[in-house]
């Protein structure tokens, strides 16, 4: 029953086009049903004016022909009062003698009509009766003077009677070409929708690809949603490329930290001597602390790969303000490493559009960076200040030992170290600035310091523009 249910409310294309279809067509239909009761009551109320005027003027020429004092020719007489249905009335008058016949008190009409013209028609009531009266003036032959007045009326009964067969007859025509309409549309939307078998079986066949499911049979009106399909495919594949490179980067990354664990806890227990232990320990100590940086670093590039450009939650970010608060956070840890740490910056605000948290990292992996490889006695510079088409210029510089020019281009690389730089690290701390600078849609510039040091510089787009 809840299946049923379910399948009942899930919207159906078929029914969509069907409901859009045939509330129009039933619309019509009884609009179609009003023109047409319309124009059958026009075309009977001329039939039956015309009748009614050649009733008329048929009673003006048998009267006029006859020589009529106050009484009617039994003729003329049967042709007035033979009515069938009793729905017909009529009236005939002398304008010296009155009334001389009629079946009802028919009211006549207050214009004057000049004798021997055309019949006058008009509308009138009798006993609550609508009818209509067609009225005829002629002169007696045999008394010039004298002036008659032929009214014939009836009841509309018989006008909406022909206009009801009328109507029934073209509902009747009508009724069967709807059905045939009707059933047109019902074959053409089941046809029409057979257009989508082939993506439907094309994406039933496939098990775990994740290739594009558009093609030359997909319709127009389809494309809309194959595009939309085919971009989330192509982000399903990029996760799960990037998923498979974490896992290779980790397992590379972390295949020699862990080894060297197994081997030092191993010498520790193969040679119970204290200095052995102790020797065993300090370098599990450091292999771990090496292998806990990979872990963060591989999940900190992760994270900076793994979203889009634009899904950063952005918001205004005052440099001059964030910079030094992050470098007076790593001051400590430059001290014990033998290493200067400073800051030069504007007072007034330097603001870009970006993400603060990001930014930090990028900053922290900098200062990293620098700390490793200078050496202790080194000095290490972060840099603020405002560029000509105002952007911000972040620059990280120090004293170090730098690396060769020619190498510059692959410090964004993933795991790669300049050889001989004395310092084991993962490889990974630039190429996550990298990656944070492209989300913001900064530029790192990679170049030798001016005391023979590296100079990394991050060049920010003017808060405007990023925004």
């Amino acid at each position: 029953m809840n299946h049923a249910h379910a399948r009942h409310l899930r919207p159906s294309l078929r029914r969509r086009l069907l409901i859009f279809l045939l509330i129009p067509m039933a619309a019509l239909l009884l609009l179609d049903a009003l023109l047409t009761y319309g124009v059958a009551l026009a075309y009977a109320n001329r039939v039956h004016d015309r009748d009614l005027s050649d009733d008329a003027l048929t009673l003006a020429k048998m009267l006029g022909n006859d020589q009529l004092g106050s009484e009617l020719t039994p003729q003329a007489r049967f042709l007035l009062e033979y009515d069938p249905d009793g729905r017909s009335y009529f009236s005939v008058s002398s304008a010296k003698h009155g009334l001389l016949a009629g079946n009802g008190r028919l009211q006549q009409l207050a214009q004057t009509i000049a004798p021997n013209g055309p019949p006058t028609l008009y509308d009138s009531r009798l006993d609550q009766h609508e009818l209509r009266a067609a009225t005829v003036h002629t002169m007696a032959s045999r008394d010039p003077s004298d002036t008659l007045t032929i009214t014939v009326a009836e009841t509309l009964r018989d006008r909406h009677l022909q206009a009801r067969e009328i109507l029934l007859l073209a509902s009747l025509m009508q009724t069967l070409l709807l059905v045939s309409v009707l059933s047109l549309v019902w074959f053409g939307v089941n046809h029409g929708l057979r257009v989508l078998d082939p993506l439907t079986a094309r994406l039933a066949a496939r098990s775990h690809e994740l290739t594009p499911i558009g093609g030359a049979d997909v319709p127009q009106e389809i494309l809309p949603l194959t595009r939309t399909i085919d971009a989330l495919f192509a982000r399903l594949r990029s996760m799960l490329a990037l998923h498979d490179r974490f896992i290779a980067d980790a397992a590379h990354q972390l295949r020699t930290p862990l080894a060297g664990l197994s081997l030092h806890v191993d010498r520790a227990l193969s040679d119970q001597r204290p200095e052995t232990v102790a020797d065993a320990l300090s370098h599990i100590q450091r292999l771990t602390r090496r292998a806990a940086r990979t872990s963060s670093q591989l999940l900190a590039l992760t994270r900076a790969q793994a979203a889009p450009v634009d899904a950063l939650d952005r918001s205004l970010l005052n440099l001059s303000r964030l910079i030094p608060d992050a470098v007076s956070l790593r001051v400590h840890e430059a001290l014990g490493a033998g290493v200067d740490l400073g800051y030069q910056g504007p007072k007034q605000p330097l603001c870009i559009v970006g993400d603060a948290s990001c930014v930090q990292d990028m900053l922290d992996n900098l200062i990293d960076n620098s700390l490793r490889y200078a050496g202790r006695g080194s000095t290490v510079t972060v840099n603020l200040h405002a560029q000509a088409d105002g952007g911000a210029s972040l620059i990280v510089e120090d004293n170090g030992p730098g690396v060769p020019p020619e190498l510059l281009p692959r410090l964004s690389e993933r795991f790669f170290r300049a050889p001989n730089s004395g310092e084991e690290g993962s490889g990974l701390g630039l190429a996550i600035v990298q990656r944070i600078a492209e989300r913001h849609h900064a530029e790192v510039i990679y170049q030798l310091g001016e005391e023979h040091g590296l100079c990394v510089e991050v060049r920010f787009p003017p808060a405007t523009h990023a925004a």
